[in-house]
């Protein structure tokens, strides 16, 4: 445990000093919260925009963070040999894959703390929910993000690792529910948009937040499932060169 508050440590020092990186990770939700509220040409399904699209941007954020920033990181520090270091000391990959979720989660605190009161500025109106779920749900969201963003970063060179991770978050954003709702997909995409983790955790969250999940029940089996998977082939995986 101790080793892995140290890397965590690390970790989160290394993601502060990258201001600009920072600051993309929170501007973009913010802009695509903003533009999505305030210019109706989403296929929402509801009257008010904002009460589809917050969970959907907090569920892109959490996607964002955990598997495309953390991963093209990552990969770029297996490329220039700094984790093959890290593999002489003590530290395993499993306490690796750990420290570096729970500085995932200190981002993505800053991201809920501006898109919250950014949704409620817009217009959101809490109720219909469980907020309290939120918390779990961003957990198992980042803790399956972090997995597949670890899982390709600790097997592919720093170029295509970087080329695999926008092209997956493409991807998932399109068939995530997270802008565009699933039930507008066709058919024999949406069966598949259902078993991804970007879906499950955009499901969950809207449900939290709106009560306006359109399958919680299987969205929470979904994700668990992705959160306990993902982060366990990352750890078995993961080289350090």
């Amino acid at each position: 445990m101790r080793r892995v508050l140290v890397q965590f440590r690390a970790e989160t020092m290394l993601v502060v000093r990258n201001g600009e990186q920072l600051l993309l990770t929170l501007a973009i939700p913010v802009m695509l919260l903003t533009f999505f509220s305030l210019v109706d040409v989403l296929p929402s399904g509801t009257q008010d925009p904002e009460d589809f699209l917050l969970p959907g941007v907090i569920a892109l954020a959490v996607m964002s963070t955990a598997m495309v920033s953390l991963g093209i990181a990552t990969g770029f520090e297996r490329s220039y040999s700094v984790l093959k270091r890290l593999g002489a000391t003590p530290l395993t990959r499993g306490e690796l894959v750990a420290a570096k979720a729970l500085s995932v989660a200190v981002v993505e605190v800053l991201q809920v703390a501006v898109l919250v009161p950014l949704g409620l500025l817009l217009g959101w109106e809490p109720g219909g929910g469980n907020i309290a779920l939120v918390v779990p749900a961003v957990v198992l969201g980042t803790a399956a993000f972090t997995g597949i963003g670890l899982a390709l970063a600790g097997n592919l060179r720093g170029e295509i690792n970087l080329a695999a991770q926008n092209g997956l978050y493409l991807v998932l954003l399109l068939l995530g529910g997270m802008v565009i709702p699933v039930s507008s997909l066709p058919a024999p995409l949406r069966t598949v948009a259902e078993l991804l983790p970007s879906s499950a955790l955009a499901d969950v969250v809207r449900d939290a937040l709106t009560g306006a999940g359109t399958r919680p029940g299987a969205s929470w089996v979904v994700l668990a499932v992705w959160a306990a998977a993902a982060p366990a082939v990352a750890a078995r995986t993961f080289r350090w060169d």
